[in-house]
């Protein structure tokens, strides 16, 4: 199983980023998927899930409003769109894939987010 996540960045506060994960060598429309990221320090926390067809959504409540996750099974592709980016977002982004609402089976490896005030 391959989890390939891309579109981490520098980005200034309230600034946008994208960030994208290919997957492939898994049955992508038999897996949740999710972001966890992890800042310096802390522990790894679940950003963002998002169900095997997208019908169903969840997020830390830090993220809620400012954070979209989304998914193309067609192209086994999982998005997650960040908007009005805070500082406390910086952190290594990680893509997640699992059988469960939410535990993780696979890791990609991260991405690096970096917010300046």
């Amino acid at each position: 199983v391959q989890l390939q996540a891309s579109g981490g960045g520098l980005v200034q506060a309230g600034g946008s980023l994208r960030l994208s994960c290919a997957a492939s060598r898994l049955t992508f429309s038999s897996y949740n998927m999710g972001w966890f990221r992890q800042a310096p320090g802390k522990e790894r926390d679940l950003v963002a899930a998002i169900s095997l067809t997208g019908g169903s959504t969840r997020y830390a409540d830090s993220v809620k409003g400012r954070f979209t996750i989304s998914r193309d099974n067609a192209k086994t592709l999982v998005y997650l769109q960040m908007n009005s980016l805070k500082p406390e977002d910086t952190a290594v982004y990680y893509c997640t894939g699992s059988r469960t609402w939410y535990a993780p089976d696979y890791w990609g490896q991260g991405t690096q987010v970096t917010v300046s005030s």
